[in-house]
């Protein structure tokens, strides 16, 4: 009897493996969508538009971008969950997935409820920018200034618990001052308010930044990244600036809902690695910030252990913001 189960359930396991195989090589045979958890024009919205254009030569379907916005990426993402999945429903998430954990009450674990397929881009950094009539040429010049006269100084932001929010957050805490935060309908109507004089400065996206500098509008004092940009080596880092670990960017990837086949996931990561490593889709992305993570080391896995440590990094940050952790009941 224990040896006729054993043979039935590796007769099963073997009719599910060749299942699962021939699912992966006829797959796809429709259409496949994009969601996107956010408006249209957004920061995973364009990326995932150029990855869309340029998976679809490859696949050999068309990809549909469908923007899903609401509850801070929320509502988007369990369309993507509570979809069949085949394949057909995809994620394009973002940095938000990370942050919601530690601000909201999430109804889902970001990592352990999708099929992580891989990341597309990484970046684009907030940066520091004030108006171009003031005085200050440095992060140095503002800081000191904000601690002389309390309360003076005002950013603009792109609301609560946003990267640009948390950095203002940061630096009053780092920095021991008092700047105040003005919300605005995102990056873009922030970086207006600059321009126009109804704050000092912004922490603002570097798409909303550069073209404004580069006009003489603004000033940028400092990039929120590890390191330098590539496309932008002039400006200083905060971290030279003397706040080590400042460090706010983002990232856009791509997941499918759980218990997709894996036959399915291999095609997605190959075709998405295959697009992210040609040269169009890299010099798309120059312009918005962002740079390409390596394609022959773009697994689920690490795209996984990535996550992970954001997951991590946004804690301490939210912590250093003064709130409380969240309880996630799921």
């Amino acid at each position: 009897m224990k040896a006729s189960r054993f043979v039935l359930a590796a007769v099963g396991l073997v009719t599910l493996s060749l299942t699962l195989e021939a699912r992966g090589q006829s797959y796809p045979t429709r259409p496949i969508t994009f969601v996107v958890p956010f408006a249209a024009g957004g920061l995973s919205d364009v990326p995932g538009r150029i990855l869309a254009a340029e998976m679809q030569t490859r696949i050999g379907q068309s990809i549909v971008v469908e923007n899903r916005p609401g509850a801070s990426g929320v509502t988007g993402a369990q369309s993507v969950l509570r979809a069949e999945p085949d394949g057909y429903t995809l994620l394009v998430n973002a940095l938000a997935d990370v942050q919601n954990l530690h601000y909201l009450s999430v109804p889902y674990d970001p990592i352990k409820d999708f099929a992580l397929i891989g990341m597309v881009a990484d970046g684009p950094p907030v940066v520091l920018i004030v108006n171009a009539n003031l005085p200050y040429k440095s992060v140095a010049d503002i800081v000191a200034d904000a601690k002389a006269n309390p309360n003076k100084i005002s950013f603009g932001t792109s609301g609560p618990a946003t990267s640009p929010a948390i950095a203002v957050t940061q630096l009053n805490a780092l920095a021991k001052t008092s700047i105040a935060q003005v919300p605005y309908r995102g990056s873009g109507p922030a970086a207006a308010a600059v321009v126009t004089g109804e704050v000092q400065g912004a922490f603002v996206f570097y798409s909303n930044a550069r073209p404004l500098h580069e006009g003489g509008k603004v000033r940028a004092l400092a990039v929120a990244s590890a390191k330098r940009m590539a496309s932008w080596p002039d400006i200083p880092t905060m971290s030279e600036a003397g706040f080590p670990g400042f460090d706010h960017s983002g990232f856009v990837g791509l997941a499918a809902p759980g218990k997709t086949p894996a036959p399915v996931l291999a095609l997605l990561n190959k075709h998405l690695n295959e697009a992210i490593g040609s040269p169009t889709f890299r010099q798309r992305l120059d312009p918005l910030g962002m740079t390409v993570p390596n394609p022959g080391a773009n697994t689920p896995e690490s795209f996984a252990a990535f996550m992970r440590r954001e997951i991590a990094r946004q804690a301490e940050l939210a912590k250093l913001s003064g709130h409380a952790p969240v309880d996630q009941k799921r």
